[in-house]
């Protein structure tokens, strides 16, 4: 099955950027709300690897409002834990509910690097499948957006040039991912790209 890792726009956060001026990022959570008295906070993952990605000592960068007093500071993983099945961590100079408090809504972002592939086959980086042309019978009728991610599967958003185009991302409909030649194959159904003919006779 065809998907994207560590999204970089991904579920529940709508189209969210890294804060202006941060290398190529990845967006890997969203902390929701505080949990207990002690600085803990609850978070919406956007990663398939939180133990990873949230180990003690792991920095990330913020995107707060610039009149959060978080604003341009980093926030450094103390602890990591599931708690209830809810991911919960616990993070530096964060020691009480009220601090915990002023981070709810803020989004955790991490430097990566652009030329760096995913550990697992047939998985991509948002950020290298956007902006790839797309080869529809050899010749290029679009290019990649964005990536919507939806509960039951990935979309690629196809700009056309007239309209987006939502492609499903998987096996049977994109069966080649080159990002060193900057495209992607595509196997659409009929309809996708353009509108089926109307092949009902007209009456008489």
């Amino acid at each position: 099955m065809l998907r994207t890792t560590d999204v970089a726009e991904g579920k529940g956060a709508g189209k969210a950027r890294p804060p202006q001026g941060a290398k190529t990022q990845l967006r890997v959570g969203r902390l929701v709300k505080a949990h207990g008295l002690k600085g803990a906070l609850k978070l919406e993952l956007f990663t398939d690897d939180p133990e990873g990605r949230f180990t003690p000592g792991a920095t990330f960068t913020l995107q707060v409002p610039e009149s959060s007093p978080w604003h341009g500071k980093p926030l450094t993983v103390r602890e990591f834990r599931w708690m209830n099945s809810h991911p919960v961590a616990f993070f530096e100079d964060v020691d009480d509910r009220e601090a915990a408090e002023s981070l709810v809504k803020a989004i955790l972002w991490i430097d990566a690097d652009a030329a760096a592939e995913p550990a697992e086959a047939d998985a991509w980086y948002d950020h290298q499948l956007v902006g790839l042309d797309v080869v529809r019978d050899g010749a290029v009728v679009g290019a990649i957006v964005r990536v919507d991610h939806l509960p039951a599967q990935d979309l690629l958003i196809v700009n056309t040039g007239e309209r987006e185009v939502m492609v499903p991302f998987v096996g049977a409909i994109v069966p080649e991912v080159d990002v060193r030649a900057g495209r992607v194959t595509v196997t659409p159904p009929a309809g996708l790209f353009e509108d089926l003919a109307d092949e009902t006779p007209d009456e008489s």
